[in-house]
């Protein structure tokens, strides 16, 4: 599986563990900035980035990190066709692609640690959706919400 990341700022230093412990798993990471800590930007412009990755199949599956994970997911799920969440907890990392079919995951880097942050992702790139009928129903709704 590619999977496509990125960060701001404030997400950088959490990026990099993410990074090397899913190479370490084997997956394939396309790393799409920002590359320092130092200086600050702009999250809009890199979760735009990972979502048009996603949508344009560059990618399976995206990860954005910026500092409370929240405007990446807010920026992120403007793309039709986006699945993003915040997630600070396994449970819903997993149960956000069996049932929600989320394609990209959102953390905060200034809300958890690497070990927590691994997990999550852990949990991420190894669940399925589930193609159960009710939550195919679900999303057949939530792709109409996003159509109008």
């Amino acid at each position: 599986m590619k999977i496509a990341i990125a960060s701001d700022h404030a997400g950088f230093q959490l990026k990099k563990i993410i990074i090397e412990y899913l190479k370490n798993l084997g997956y394939e990471v396309m790393d799409l900035g920002t590359n320092s800590d130092k200086k600050p930007v702009d999250y809009p412009d890199f979760s735009a980035k990972v979502a048009k990755a996603v949508i344009n199949k560059k990618a399976e599956r995206g990860i954005l990190i910026c500092g409370s994970g929240v405007g990446a997911s807010v920026t992120a799920n403007k793309f039709k066709g986006i699945k993003a969440a915040i997630c600070h907890d396994s449970y819903s990392a997993r149960q956000g692609v069996e049932h929600d079919d989320m394609n990209i995951l959102c953390m905060g880097g200034r809300i958890i640690g690497s070990e927590l942050a691994k997990d999550i992702v852990s949990n991420f790139v190894n669940a399925v959706f589930s193609n159960e009928e009710r939550h195919l129903r679900r999303l057949n709704k939530i792709k109409k919400i996003e159509g109008k």
